[in-house]
């Protein structure tokens, strides 16, 4: 049984996301999930300490980077509607993650996603922020379980040894 529940506010922005994921294109267009130097061609991954949760691997825009125990080995399970709320950190096809402060450009890597985007990865664990942090400086789905299409996520904020191991209570599902 997953437990489920939102706040108002959670709620409004999984609906948000939601509908801006059915919203149609040409294709040609940037993701709102990518991260991208101005050339649009790398995303920038570097260490930052964001308050309890230590020092953690961000984005160019200072947005924690996660990982689910579910995607070791650089497999992705989060697809659909799961990038609603978990955004696939990617790369233009090509192009290769920028290390900045304190991160090792050798433990940076991209995978190919069922979309056939390049998703950037951290000792072969892709990488994604959650939309529910709300911004940079934020650490709020570390230790997060959750199940979009049958299959069961637990997440963790990237940190230099791989993830960060859960200091508080695990979450049980966000109800998405």
């Amino acid at each position: 049984m997953t437990v489920r529940y939102l706040s108002a506010s959670a709620a409004a922005i999984a609906a948000v996301l939601a509908l801006a994921a059915c919203g149609g294109g040409s294709g040609n267009n940037s993701s709102s999930n990518t991260t991208s130097s101005k050339a649009g061609t790398k995303s920038t991954v570097s260490m930052r300490n964001v308050g309890s949760a230590g020092t953690v691997l961000v984005d160019a825009r200072g947005d924690a980077l996660y990982s689910a125990d579910q995607e070791a080995g650089g497999t992705i399970r989060c697809t659909g509607a799961c990038t609603t709320i978990w955004l696939p950190l990617t790369v233009a096809h090509g192009a290769t993650p920028t290390a900045g402060n304190g991160v090792s450009a050798s433990k940076l890597g991209v995978v190919s996603r069922p979309d056939g985007k390049q998703q950037v990865t951290w000792n072969g664990r892709p990488l994604y922020r959650f939309a529910q942090d709300g911004g940079p400086g934020k650490v709020t789905g570390n230790g997060a379980m959750d199940s979009f299409g049958g299959t069961s996520f637990s997440w963790h904020v990237a940190a230099m040894s791989g993830s960060a191991t859960t200091t508080t209570t695990p979450k049980a599902g966000y109800g998405y």
